[in-house]
């Protein structure tokens, strides 16, 4: 197991862009990855009692898929006429004809939305007076349209017309006026979360009947099934929509953010809603409705620069020396470890120095954030781990007799995930064996019991902090990150960083055990037990082995001899 310098051409995706595609490939593209979806859909228009729920993500472009689904299973108009039997005059939906012939309401749109504050009469319909004074029914959505979409937080704020509707889907039709009974004609497509749909599934029996369909989203394009030209007609399709079109020169912008949205090299954001509002933004950069490359680049720069303030108030304590974080030289006991401050709708990487001490005692590690109640559950999960990595290698026949404290320096806020586990492990061997780290490296990783390097997330974020942070100091050749081999997919880094690579100037390292990181940061062998559980005198494992055998008395300590001591050896008698 060795430390592996990862090349300047692995820590971003490579793309085989499209070119040459049509400003308007048409809507059906806008369904890309949406099979399971558009399969419950389909069923939904077909089967007269089994509605849908559509489980959507933040950042869907609604609009758009609303519409793309309807011309999917498109249906013809329909009028609601009245029809004499024997038993009475009856309404019912027929196919619309042409010209006037006496129909009560007709259908004129694939599809409508109904969100915010949705009134009963928005949905039913309701009878008002003519210019005669006569009664007439002005239609509703439900008589309106042959798919309704309906916004699930719209109908928990109106309690009482969510048993309206589940009346009219119990009864198969529903009444407006006195005696004037309306079958039911439309599909019912209610939109929300997943965690919304299960909800009511659990609590709600009456849903489970009319709702058994779930159709939900594809919130990402997997590359290793569908190809590059799909998502460029998807986007071409997208743009489209918007009144915009793209240029080939802005593909490989737009395929890197929406790489980076996913954290992953072969997977591509489908937030429709961003990429549209990032089309408004660049079309207004570029002043153009064509979008290029440079109208693209601007407004992903400038989207930045309007959410990365509190980036750069950071930026701004490091610089002035407030936070304490050497990037050069050697310390016993302190190493870089690196975080990501994540709000709603921004996250940067933020270096943090960590540092261990240890002493005496009966074997605990302590997490000072745990006991100063800043760490959260998983960050002392973490922590154990770290402890049973401990114990494992140099406790097994007896317990050890030394205490440690590890902390984050200058944190005054909580800090949670396992991520700095493998931070923490490497300054807690430095401690022990009282051997310098490198602090012109940072660590992060999360370890598992056996000491094998787990992915962490926020990898990009976490390198860029630290680059950014070097870079404004000046970057010599030796500094560098390291980060786990599990997140070699994930990279997706700044031009500026990337370029700093090529010349050599910073470095990135994978590793996938936490003794190829110990190595690294403290320039010596780990080493391997023999089979009596010891180590080598001249590896870093043991010289930890030898330090804990003093603090357990198992050899005698470096302390000079007291008076009495010296003098019975003086003593023949006192002679073994």
């Amino acid at each position: 197991m060795h430390p592996s310098l990862i090349a300047a051409e692995r820590l971003s995706p490579a793309f085989h862009l499209p070119t040459g595609l049509p400003d308007n490939p048409g809507l059906g593209h806008l369904l890309l990855c949406q099979d399971r979806l558009l399969d419950a859909f389909t069923l939904a228009s077909q089967i007269p009692s089994q509605h849908l729920f559509l489980a959507d993500f933040p950042g869907v472009h609604r609009e758009s898929l609303f519409k793309a689904l309807a011309q999917a299973a498109p249906v013809p108009p329909r009028e609601l006429v009245a029809r004499r039997h024997e038993a009475g005059t009856q309404l019912v939906w027929e196919t619309a004809r042409q010209g006037e012939h006496g129909s009560l309401a007709r259908e004129h749109g694939f599809f409508t939305v109904l969100g915010h504050q949705i009134k009963r009469a928005d949905l039913l319909g309701n009878m008002v007076e003519d210019s005669n004074g006569k009664a007439q029914y002005r239609p509703g959505a439900l008589a309106s349209y042959p798919y309704i979409f309906i916004c699930v937080e719209a109908l928990y704020r109106r309690e009482g017309l969510w048993q309206v509707l589940l009346d009219v889907l119990d009864k198969g039709y529903y009444r407006v006026g006195k005696d004037m009974n309306i079958p039911l004609q439309s599909t019912i497509i209610l939109v929300g979360s997943a965690l919304q749909y299960s909800e009511l599934r659990a609590h709600d029996s009456s849903f489970s009947r009319h709702f058994p369909l779930l159709g939900e989203m594809a919130h990402e394009l997997n590359l290793t099934v569908k190809s590059e030209k799909e998502y460029g007609l998807w986007l071409k399709a997208l743009a489209h929509e918007g009144g915009y079109q793209l240029d080939d020169s802005a593909m490989a912008p737009l395929f890197n953010f929406a790489a980076r949205e996913c954290e992953h090299q072969q997977r591509l954001s489908l937030s429709g809603q961003d990429l549209v509002q990032l089309f408004a933004q660049a079309a207004v950069y570029g002043r153009s409705g064509r979008l290029d490359a440079n109208a693209i680049d601007k407004a992903i720069k400038q989207l930045t620069r309007r959410h990365n303030s509190s980036e750069r108030f950071s930026a701004q304590s490091f610089d002035d020396s407030f936070i304490n974080l050497p990037t050069d030289g050697e310390m016993i006991g302190q190493i870089n470890g690196l975080t990501v401050i994540d709000s709603v709708d921004y996250a940067y990487g933020e270096p943090a120095r960590i540092t261990a001490t240890v002493h005496y005692g009966d074997g605990e590690v302590a997490d000072i954030e745990r006991k100063s109640e800043l760490g959260g559950n998983i960050h002392a999960k973490g922590m154990m781990i770290l402890s049973a990595c401990l114990y494992r290698i140099f406790g097994r026949d007896a317990p050890l007799h030394l205490n440690a404290n590890i902390v984050f320096e200058q944190s005054y806020q909580e800090i949670d995930g396992d991520s700095a586990s493998l931070a923490e492990y490497c300054c807690l061997m430095s401690a022990i064996a009282e051997q310098p780290i490198k602090q012109s490296l940072a660590v992060t990783g999360a370890l598992d019991q056996f000491g094998n390097v787990q992915a962490i997330g926020g990898v990009n974020e976490k390198i860029e902090g630290f680059f950014n942070l070097c870079e404004r100091r000046g970057l010599t050749g030796e500094q560098g990150v390291i980060i786990p081999r599990a997140n070699m997919l994930q990279l997706n880094l700044d031009k500026k960083v990337i370029d700093a690579v090529s010349k050599g100037l910073f470095h990135i390292y994978q590793v996938a055990h936490m003794d190829e990181a110990v190595e690294m940061l403290m320039a010596l062998p780990a080493g391997k037990a023999d089979e009596e559980h010891n180590f080598p005198e001249n590896t870093l494992y043991g010289l930890v082995q030898t330090r804990l055998d003093k603090l357990a008395g198992d050899e005698p300590l470096d302390e000079p001899e007291g008076f009495f001591a010296s003098l019975l050896a003086k003593w023949p008698f006192s002679r073994a």
